[in-house]
Order: structure tokens, then sequence, then C-alpha cells
């Protein structure tokens, strides 16, 4: 049997912000039994060290020496950077307002890009914006996952009243169509469907059945790999 026919399945999905991209990677990842990679979450990282450290979003050499050597490790449920625990930190409203302008910037991307590429040895699900079309485009199954503006909004808003945050709605909307006209339109990684990709709207479905379909894609496949 040749490597290409054991090779661990390698797994993206791409899609804007709040439509349930990191929730559905992690199930469908502990189904599979494949490692999750929370692109997500390195990308806050970095957002939240760069503002610690004052450097403002724009292609600097401060950039480059502030992330030269990173470290970014996860532990179950929690993140560290440089050791340091930023769970909670990363989650705050000023890391969503500062994490486009920050992963657009090409010496953050170049940064984190090999980082990224190293955690598919074992094959992986990975959610972003640019997994498909960038990072992995060699990918064995690309999902575009997205909902509608207000659906995504909604669902923003009622993960901040449960943390315990103050939440308008309406600034949130504002929020997620800034956000999405931000990433189709930067230059560098624009959000898009990646060719050949399988586009689920999950407007009106759930959790559970967005998974589900996932799912049976990587099963299927898995079944062509044996047979």
């Amino acid at each position: 049997m040749s490597d290409k026919m054991v090779r661990p399945l390698l797994i993206t999905i791409d899609g804007p912000a709040g439509a349930g991209k990191s929730t559905v990677a992690k199930i469908a990842a502990e189904k599979l039994g494949l490692p999750y990679l929370d692109t997500g979450a390195i990308y806050r990282a970095v957002t939240w060290l760069l503002k610690e450290e004052d450097i403002a979003p724009s292609e600097t050499t401060n950039i480059e020496a502030a992330l030269e050597g990173i470290s970014v490790s996860f532990s179950e449920d929690r993140i560290a950077v440089n050791g340091r625990d930023v769970t909670d930190e990363i989650r705050t409203s000023d890391v969503d307002v500062a994490v486009s302008s920050y992963s657009a910037l090409k010496p953050v991307r170049d940064a984190l890009i090999g980082l990224q590429r190293e955690q598919a040895l074992k094959g992986l699900v990975a959610d972003g914006r640019d997994m498909g079309t960038v990072v992995f485009p060699d990918a064995d199954i690309k999902i575009f996952l997205t909902a509608d503006a207000a659906e995504r909004a909604k669902r923003r808003y009622k993960e901040r009243l449960a943390r315990g945050e103050k939440a308008e709605y309406e600034e949130i909307l504002k929020y997620v169509n800034d956000r999405d006209l931000y990433d189709m339109n930067r230059k560098i990684a624009p959000l898009r469907p990646a060719l050949g990709c399988v586009i689920l709207d999950s407007t009106n479905m759930s959790i559970e059945q967005v998974t589900d379909v996932i799912v049976s894609l990587a099963e299927e496949l898995r079944g062509t790999r044996v047979n």
C-alpha cells in the first residue's frame, strides 16, 4: 500500500467570524480521532502578545523581532504564550477588534505558517480563514463553513453573555459585517472558499448536523483508502 493511501486525514474548515468553525472542528476531530489545530487561538495569542508589547499592526521589524522564537503551546483547553497562560486574555473584545489587523500582516503569517504545517504529520482538523487556500491547499477535505451575518452575530452575543461580559447585539453585528468585509478584501490570504471545497451554510443547522456532514465525508474517504 502506498504512503498516500495510509496518510492520516487532513481536514480544513474555513469561514467567517461566528460561523462555528472552532466548535465544529473540535467535535469532528474528537470523533475522527485526529488532532485539532486551533489556528484562531494562535492568531489571537499573537495579537495579545503584540498588543502587550505596544507594537502597532504595521509591517515593521518590531513585529519580526517580537515573534522570533515565540512559543505557543496548547494543553487541553488552555493556551500559553512563552509559558504564560493567556486563555482568558485572548477572548476579550479588545483582541476581537485587533486580531484582523495583525493577522493580515505578512510577517505575522510568515511566522506562523511553518508552525501550523508542522502539526499536520499525524493528520489534523484545522479551522481558520486560509487553511484550505494557503496553509493546507492539498488537504483531503476542505470545508467552507458560513452562516448569515445576523445569525453569526447572535451566536457571538450569546457567547459574550454566557461569559458574564457586557454585550450589545447591534455592535456585534456591525463588527461581524466589518470583519467580513475586511477579511474578504485583505491583500494577503483573503477569506474565500478553497478550490474543491464543500460549502456548508450553518444558518439553519445545528452543531451536530454540521459535524455529522464533515464526519461522514471523512469516513467515506477513509473507506476508499482501505478498500
